[in-house]
């Protein structure tokens, strides 16, 4: 893809014996939400921890706005543009949700640290502008109402939300959403597609990894399935729904 804002080639990820990425190649389109799914141990997690700076690829590339990002460490890939969500939430349970955001919105103060606490015109009118971006954030996820609430007395769904926050806040190109509807009962799944759809109207790529089918039939443009760490398929959902190799690697090959 020529226009590719993330360009996966040839990914591999060996750990002992076992080689748990096997020439993984994707492309995602600046704006574009792109389905990861797989039965259980197909590496979709090894995939989004390649993707996001956690694991070093044993081989392979990773291109990122054209910039080669393959050993480049987590903070750096935040900084031009690459976040992630987690299966498990990890959020500050002493913050409050406004607390939350904030904190992520430090990662693009324009201002020095020294400025902030000697409290210079410039670093007012950044803190001024981040503060009103956490709001909006939250805004956008629905949050708005619990943003004076603490993270660890909200639902689990919300949690899921904040983590979302979190990452937008960081003012990302490409998101990663890893399993974000686990524990979702079906009206939170629901809202939670509506909110995918407002990220990507902001402009901003989604990769989602997620085992809940209805969900990714329901927001991803185009589906990569993975199974014993390969691509076995690239496309649009209706085509991925019928496609024969997807359904013996969920279901079994039939006798």
């Amino acid at each position: 893809m020529a226009n590719a804002l993330l360009a996966i080639k040839e990914l591999d990820k060996r750990f002992g014996g076992v080689h748990a990425v096997k020439s993984l190649s994707l492309d995602i389109a600046p704006g574009e939400v792109v389905g990861l799914i797989g039965p259980n141990g197909s590496g979709k997690s090894t995939s989004v921890n390649l993707i996001s700076g956690t694991f070093m690829p044993s081989s392979g590339t990773l291109l990122f706005g054209g910039k080669n990002i393959t050993q480049m460490p987590i903070g750096k890939r935040v900084m031009h543009g690459l976040a992630r969500t987690f299966q498990t939430t990890t959020l500050f349970g002493e913050f409050t949700l406004r607390e939350q955001v904030e904190l992520a919105c430090h990662t693009r103060y324009e201002q020095s640290s020294w400025s902030n606490v000697l409290k210079m015109p410039l670093a007012l009118s950044d803190q001024s502008k981040q503060r009103d971006k956490a709001e909006k954030i939250l805004s956008l996820l629905g949050l708005e109402s619990q943003a004076g609430d603490y993270t660890a007395e909200v639902s689990s769904a919300q949690q899921r939300l904040l983590m979302i926050a979190t990452a937008l806040a960081t003012e990302p190109k490409l998101l990663l959403l890893d399993e974000p509807a686990a524990g979702m009962v079906a009206r939170e799944r629901a809202e939670l597609a509506t909110i995918i759809h407002k990220v990507r109207e902001q402009g901003i790529a989604v990769l989602v990894i997620e085992h809940h089918m209805g969900l990714i039939m329901d927001v991803c443009e185009r589906i990569a399935v993975l199974n014993f760490g390969q691509k076995i398929a690239d496309d649009v959902p209706g085509v991925i729904r019928a496609d024969p190799a997807v359904i013996e690697a969920y279901l079994g090959a039939s006798d």
